[in-house]
């Protein structure tokens, strides 16, 4: 049997266990054990130990070897970062701070969505928090207003995916300690594809609202500068957390898992500011935290096993090979993985996304030629296609409990922001630059 029959039915298999709802990180585990199995008949049976004691050890081995990274420390901190800014009043004083400055905008506090969530976002790490913590806020006020229900919602579930394409991203650590890149030029990677994004979805917004004039509601009352001065006051937290992360991270006066630290040290700060800061939010956020962060330790692991069954099996080299066969040009090979990854997204959440095909698809994308920080880059703007996907996208559940409307609404609802996500993608592939230069500022190729 040859290896791409062999992938093939590995394949089939994963997903079995996946349709019968199996956990990912089991499915992953039983998927490895029958790579093993498929290979293990060719090598001498007197220099094994039987089959599964021998998968067993690799298992024990590569989940110790693969978790004891200090890299690694950085995803908790991250998220424990998240989980208490997600219990503070950050996201109502952003909506005041930024809605004054926007009155002459088509599109008006519509806008405050994309930018609130982009702030939020740089500091959260995290997709469904910064949809459901400006959500909170920003839903009763629009409605509130006057304005449109569905452009309100597809915004936020869209602009809540920035959570994890601008920096600090739980997202992107998981890529990184997948693919073997350096954290902090990935994180470098995403500002300007971060502002790219923004800027598309503040452009449509501002196009819906001159084309339908009628759908706006009356002007807010003007407000002199002074007022506008105050009350842009109240983003001073969340600037300042976000200049203390990425302050120590660009001049490199600490490391992506200390400026994590750095990080949850400064959003306990504001936490306390804010007479939010209790025995019970803080614990709270502490098991939250760590709920979230056992599940993607579990889908790890099970996925560092998956793939070094699949190294042992020589499935992911024989697919680059075959790929490579098919004459694709670089533009073609990004398509199709565009392609595939979007259908993934309609089953799948991001992490397991990236941990289930990073084994098989990066031989691909180095041999053709693609840098695999700006890969990176390009898989986190498909994971955020993923976050508005029906019937597993997380944001699209979240507005779904927080307005009361069916998923197919809010999913109709976010479509036009999808294709804004596609575009992104193509003009990244097109001008990969955008994502490579602030890291290849910072760390000239030698």
């Amino acid at each position: 049997m040859g290896l791409i029959e062999i992938a093939s039915i590995l394949l089939l298999v994963l997903f079995f266990f996946l349709a019968g709802g199996l956990w990912i990180s089991l499915a992953l585990l039983v998927t490895g054990i029958a790579g093993m199995l498929a290979v293990r008949s060719s090598w001498p049976p007197d220099q094994l130990l039987s089959t599964l004691d021998w998968s067993g050890n690799i298992l024990a081995t590569t989940i110790w070897g693969e978790t004891a990274s200090y890299t690694l420390a950085a995803l908790p901190m991250f998220i424990w970062m998240g989980e208490i800014l997600f219990r503070t009043k950050l996201s109502e004083e952003m909506f005041r701070g930024l809605a004054p400055w926007l009155n002459r905008i088509p599109g008006r506090l519509m806008h405050v969505n994309v930018l609130a969530s982009g702030l939020f976002g740089s500091v959260s790490g995290s997709s469904a928090a910064t949809c459901a913590t400006v959500g909170k806020i920003a839903l009763p006020e629009l409605k509130k207003r006057g304005y449109d229900e569905k452009v309100a919602l597809g915004s936020l579930a869209g602009a809540g995916t920035l959570g994890i394409l601008i920096p600090p991203s739980i997202m992107m650590v998981v890529y990184a300690v997948a693919a073997d890149v350096s954290i902090i030029q990935l994180f470098l990677a995403g500002f300007i594809p971060g502002m790219l994004v923004m800027a598309l979805y503040s452009g449509y917004i501002a196009l819906w609202a001159v084309a339908n004039p009628d759908k706006q509601p009356p002007s807010e009352p003007k407000m002199s500068f002074r007022e506008k001065l105050s009350e842009s006051m109240n983003l001073v937290p969340c600037l300042l957390l976000i200049a203390l992360v990425f302050v120590v991270l660009i001049f490199g006066w600490a490391s992506a898992t200390e400026c994590a630290a750095w990080g949850v040290l400064g959003s306990l700060t504001i936490a306390w500011w804010q007479g939010s800061l209790t025995w019970q939010s803080f614990w709270q956020s502490v098991m939250g935290a760590t709920r979230v962060n056992a599940m993607i330790m579990l889908i790890l692991a099970g996925a560092w096993f998956m793939s070094k069954s699949m190294a042992l099996t020589q499935i992911p080299n024989a697919l680059a090979l075959w790929v490579d066969g098919l004459g694709l040009s670089p533009f073609a090979l990004m398509g199709a993985l565009l392609v595939m990854y979007i259908l993934l997204g309609t089953a799948l959440d991001g992490i397991s996304m990236i941990v289930l095909t990073t084994a098989v698809v990066l031989p691909m994308v180095q041999k053709a030629g693609y840098d695999l920080v700006w890969f990176g880059i390009f898989v986190v703007l498909i994971v955020e296609m993923a976050e508005v996907t029906p019937p597993v996208g997380f944001n699209l559940f979240v507005l779904q409990t927080m307005s009361g409307k069916d998923s197919n609404t809010v999913a109709v609802a976010a479509l036009p922001f999808f294709f804004l996500l596609v575009l992104a993608a193509i003009i990244i592939t097109i001008f990969p630059q955008i994502v490579m230069f602030l890291p290849q500022l910072a760390f000239p190729p030698s």
